[in-house]
């Protein structure tokens, strides 16, 4: 009997708004950080400045500069108070603070009063368990800044603070919404990189079904099918987010930087792509384990036919001399035990070199 490893079933996350008023900030994750994190940097072609902040009063010493962009990085959810006083100082709309404190919001593009609001999430794959590991990103572009929200302490944006301190590229010449590209880029490029490690898992279990056949196999590849179903629904919903991203009419979006999001649009119908094409591998790996199984038994039902061959004819003759007849040719000849046995054995040798001439083992 094959026991399959326990899958993830997709279940509706739990209501933890149910009769709240739309705007009201609850944070529905679990907390992952001890204390919340600012970190705030400004920059322009000449200046870049990195600090963090208090975070009990985050944003209080913001002046509004067009000519420097203003980067404030949340790290950490719970706190739905900071969450509100951020939102106030910014003047972003109360149903965006919702979203950012709802971490089972679907990837989306929303134009708000003032703003633009970009929801995606983070993927990592965790190699030793096979595993797949979102976090949500929530970013908000101003005039001349920028509001990202993330989960976890971990700073996902390391390359694009390097990239700012290196001052390489175009990234300190541009304004709040190159930089809301270049986020986005790098957690696209984060896809690749997940993606390139669960397509070393599905070698790996492809390599086990050939060399190393075992029950535990199928099992194996169920619970990486759930968790592709996982970077799936990560991952789709950015062509739409992209497309409305693009279409945007907004004076926060510069004429320049369309091609920039338009390139971005294609890498994820790349990553899409791959997905799709890793899906179809693991419906291949299925039948091909499916096939080996059924290999594997009929092998086994073959040796089990040879044996029950090469003992039909001996049950035969041991049958008819076990008969209690009195008067049966050989039972009373002195060797016809021994007899009996020689002729068995021949015939059980014969059967066996008829088997291999036959190809059957």
């Amino acid at each position: 009997m094959i026991r399959l490893k326990k899958a993830l079933i997709p279940k509706l996350p739990k209501r933890r708004k149910t009769g709240l008023p739309p705007g009201t900030i609850v944070f529905t994750g679990k907390q992952k950080v001890e204390k919340i994190d600012v970190h705030y940097t400004v920059f322009n072609a000449e200046t870049l400045k990195e600090q963090v902040i208090d975070n009990q009063h985050p944003g209080d010493d913001y002046t509004p500069d067009i000519s420097v962009v203003q980067w404030y990085d949340v790290r950490g959810l719970h706190d739905a108070d900071l969450i509100a006083r951020i939102g106030g100082r910014f003047g972003v709309h109360a149903l965006v603070l919702e979203d950012i404190a709802d971490v089972n919001q679907r990837p989306k593009f929303e134009e708000v009063e003032n703003g633009l609001f970009v929801i995606i999430k983070d993927i990592k794959f965790n190699r030793a368990s096979r595993k797949v590991n979102t976090e949500q990103v929530a970013l908000y572009v101003g005039e001349g800044f920028l509001l990202s929200f993330q989960e976890d302490a971990d700073d996902n944006f390391v390359a694009i603070r390097e990239r700012l301190q290196s001052a390489r590229g175009r990234i300190r010449q541009r304004k709040s919404d190159y930089l809301l590209f270049a986020l986005l880029d790098l957690t696209v490029d984060g896809y690749y990189l997940a993606l390139d490690e669960v397509g070393e898992a599905i070698e790996a279990i492809e390599t086990g079904i050939s060399t190393n056949f075992n029950a535990d196999q199928r099992g194996d590849i169920y619970a990486l099918k759930q968790e592709l179903l996982v970077v799936r629904k990560a991952i789709t919903p950015l062509r739409e987010l992209l497309n409305n991203l693009i279409k945007a009419e907004n004076l926060l979006l510069e004429a320049s930087s369309e091609a920039f999001f338009r390139d971005l649009r294609d890498h994820v119908f790349q990553v899409t792509d791959l997905v799709e094409t890793y899906r179809e591998n693991l419906n291949s790996l299925q039948d091909l384990f499916l096939s080996e199984m059924g290999h594997r038994t009929n092998s086994v039902m073959q040796v089990l036919t040879v044996v029950s061959s090469i003992f039909i004819p001996l049950t035969f003759l041991a049958g008819i001399y076990g008969m209690n007849f009195e008067y049966i040719p050989e039972l009373r000849v002195r060797n016809g035990y021994f007899i009996l046995l020689g002729v068995m054995a021949v015939v059980a040798s014969g059967m066996v070199l008829m088997f291999k001439r036959m190809k059957w083992f």
